[in-house]
């Protein structure tokens, strides 16, 4: 499952609405939501997400958020090390390959410390 995903079947689920309805009232298969929510699609279009924003009522802050979460959600993610030093290389062929090891309290750890290097003054 995606960060978007996850999001996204919280606000069903807090809503009561099915998978079939939610899909069917947005125009979009069941099938392909399932995938999106699961993390077997790649991540959702924009105006996707905007139709799930006012699907939802989603305004401001909160609309950000479920933009961001969907521009995270990638499920096949490419790292492009070209131009960075031997240690950035060798970390994101170590993360790729034993990234479905790493323990939740380690793989949160990590991205806690990621999180704060990208988080402006």
């Amino acid at each position: 499952m995606t960060p978007f995903g996850l999001r996204v079947r919280g606000l069903r689920a807090a809503r009561g609405i099915t998978l079939k309805k939610m899909a069917g009232d947005l125009a979009i298969s069941a099938a392909y939501l399932s995938a999106l929510e699961h993390g077997h699609r790649g991540r959702p279009s924009w105006s996707l997400v905007e139709q799930i924003n006012a699907y939802f009522n989603i305004i401001w802050d909160d609309a950000e958020e479920l933009q961001r979460l969907a521009s995270l959600s990638h499920p096949k993610v490419t790292v492009d090390t070209s131009g960075l030093s031997p240690v950035a290389t060798e970390f994101a062929n170590l993360l790729a390959r034993q990234i479905r090891t790493l323990p939740e309290p380690r793989l949160r750890e990590m991205l806690k410390f990621l999180k704060s290097q990208s988080a402006g003054p």
